[in-house]
């Protein structure tokens, strides 16, 4: 079923306009963005088999380009418009943060971890380094691992924090397993920095963990 054959009121891009973005599916969004399909293939039609092979929505926004483009029904202009769409929102979510404290809306900062993080196929650990207000002064990926660990060095952690003379962070990393609890390791990782920073008067005020739909505070959860 094409676009132009169904009812105005339920074709994507005339009820995001009605009803707003949040009314919209996944795969409705993804066809806003997407426009037009390709021959034999609607773009509603387009739209589910990339949530499909890529694992949702995550997945296709950080598909790299080159792969998106090899695609059937993609080319260089859609592949560029879905890497687009996710660096605009992590852009505008970091010019929120770099105006206020960052702890003035937590969903905020998970979502921002989220962006980053989510649907990777490999750990990666990160920091966001905040000045005395606590405001964003920067986000970085300082360590990659494989799919189940990353070695964090707490002598980089250090050396990081005073390149950009941070006054807090909050540490970030993902599950790639998609489970968000945090871990006897990652509870002793924590302490360990916590440690190391505090030799230099950097406070750490949280550590995110990112799963595939959730952003575990430990903060929250009484473990720091």
């Amino acid at each position: 079923m094409t676009v132009k054959s169904l009812p105005l009121s339920v074709r994507p891009r005339e009820k995001l306009l009605a009803l707003g973005p949040q009314a919209l599916a996944d795969v409705e969004l993804l066809a806003v963005l997407l426009r037009t399909g390709s021959a034999g293939q609607g773009v509603l039609q387009l739209a589910q088999s990339l949530l499909e092979q890529f694992g949702g929505l995550c997945g296709v926004l950080r598909a790299p380009t080159a792969d998106l483009e090899r695609l059937r029904g993609l080319g260089p202009v859609k592949a560029a418009q879905t890497s687009a769409c996710l660096e605009l929102a992590r852009r505008a979510m970091a010019q929120d943060m770099r105006r206020a404290p960052v702890f003035e809306s937590p969903a905020q900062l998970k979502t921002y971890a989220a962006l980053h993080l989510a649907g990777l196929a490999h750990e990666e650990f990160a920091i966001l380094f905040l000045d005395s207000q606590h405001r964003l002064l920067h986000w970085r990926s300082l360590f990659r691992g494989t799919l189940t660990q990353t070695s964090v060095y707490p002598r980089e952690v250090v050396k990081a924090c005073l390149a950009v003379n941070a006054a807090a962070v909050v540490l970030a990393h993902n599950h790639p397993s998609g489970v968000a609890e945090p871990s006897r390791a990652d509870e002793a990782l924590t302490q360990a920095l916590r440690q190391a920073l505090a030799l230099v008067d950097v406070r750490v005020l949280d550590h995110l963990i990112v799963g595939t739909n959730q952003v575990v505070s430990m903060a929250q959860r009484g473990l720091m």
